[in-house]
């Protein structure tokens, strides 16, 4: 066994610079042989790549091969090979996963990158990057967000484009107020004067339900921005969340973090600071997956496939958007 091993370590020592040479190829070293998911006691040259395609996809040039000088070969997927920053960190170009934010908020996550047209967005949620409404088109993105060092105009890395307005639930009038409940008594006097057995009431207004908190913005520099998101890679399209689903998400707060989708069309009141109440329909929930500072996370099924934007939660659930309605709401796609 550790003549095996000596072999492949001597035989790599001439080989890793022509391995290298091959597009999607990122390292090179010497390991067990992984077959079916399991490891086998075969020492091998073990290429890690940035995305494990299928040889047809490979020009003859790049395909690692078989064996190399009789020592088996493996390829394992790795996503591209960065030096490890702190998602709270300044960083150009800025990936999925990290902290960003409007100038008036704390901070929240970039979700990934989206196009609406042939131009390229920045996708996060409302209250990350619009300040709950407050904000205007055109307004600084800065990245890493406030809470976190960002400052403008040094750290501004986009403007807000395009967002969907969040509906609250509006508050109750006051049960002392004094000129509502004189009108209502003038209008309810006037039914009972002409025999009328209608009664108006202070009632509590409705608000619109909602289906996503989300907003778009422009990169001022399209170099700053990547298609990466940080500990999963590019996304590979976009699907159908379904109940099970199995899915995972990297945001500020938490990193990278998996689940399943455990309830589908789900009806919540999300809390947006101090008396602050929106309802939404239509959602997703998982379990404990994120905290505070996670919201605008991209959330993909373990394909890579975008199918969800994170945006509220409790120490035990997490709620997300389907992508889809965000897609149509903000007329974007990956």
């Amino acid at each position: 066994m550790a003549d095996d091993i000596t072999t492949a370590c001597n035989t790599l020592k001439s080989a890793s610079g022509d391995l290298l040479k091959r597009g999607n190829v990122v390292a090179t070293g010497v390991g067990y042989k992984v077959t079916n998911g399991s490891k086998t006691d075969t020492a091998s040259i073990i290429c890690s790549v940035v995305r494990k395609l299928p040889p047809a996809q490979l020009s003859a040039a790049d395909r690692v091969p078989e064996t190399v000088d009789g020592v088996r070969t493996d390829v394992i997927e790795t996503g591209r090979i960065r030096a490890l920053q702190a998602r709270t960190d300044k960083h150009r170009p800025a990936p999925g996963g990290v902290s960003i934010g409007h100038t008036e908020i704390t901070a929240g996550t970039l979700g990934c990158l989206v196009k609406r047209g042939n131009e390229v967005f920045i996708l996060s949620n409302n209250h990350v990057m619009a300040n709950s409404n407050d904000a205007e088109r055109g307004d600084t993105i800065l990245q890493p967000g406030p809470a976190d060092g960002g400052r403008n105009p040094d750290d501004k890395i986009a403007e807000l484009e395009d967002f969907v307005p969040v509906s609250f639930t509006l508050p109750e009038l006051p049960s002392d107020c004094q000129f509502a409940s004189g009108v209502i008594a003038m209008l309810n006097a006037g039914c009972a004067a002409i025999g009328s057995r209608t009664r108006y009431r202070i009632v509590r207004p409705q608000a619109e339900p909602n289906l996503v908190d989300a907003a778009i913005a422009r990169p001022v520099n399209p170099g700053d921005v990547s298609s990466d998101i940080v500990d999963i890679g590019e996304l590979n399209g976009s699907a159908q969340a379904t109940l099970g689903t199995a899915i995972q998400k990297s945001g500020r707060t938490t990193a990278h973090t998996t689940g399943e989708i455990q309830q589908i069309d789900v009806t919540v009141n999300v809390q947006y600071g101090p008396g602050n109440i929106a309802q939404f329909t239509d959602q997703l929930l998982a379990g404990p997956m994120s905290q505070g500072g996670d919201s605008g996370s991209a959330v993909l099924d373990m394909d890579r496939r975008l199918v969800g934007l994170l945006f509220a939660g409790s120490d035990s659930t997490t709620i997300m958007n389907r992508i889809e309605n965000v897609f149509t709401a903000l007329n974007v796609s990956v």
